[in-house]
């Protein structure tokens, strides 16, 4: 599926460059996401926090 039309990004290509670990600026430097109408910005900003969120959960609970 896309959630980019403006630079036809799927929703895997996103998803790959969050796991791959990339921070939204990265996002947006390498796909373009959040450049022209600016809609799928806040999805790829929300894919990044999530990621990021459960990263961190993971961590804490591997030190508990």
């Amino acid at each position: 599926m896309y959630v980019c039309l403006c630079k036809a990004v799927t929703q895997q290509q996103l998803q790959q460059a969050v796991a791959d670990g990339r921070n939204y600026a990265e996002i947006r430097e390498t796909l373009g996401v959040g450049t022209d109408c600016g809609c799928c910005g806040q999805l790829a900003k929300n894919m990044v926090r999530q990621h990021s969120n459960a990263a961190m959960v993971c961590e804490y609970a591997a030190a508990s």
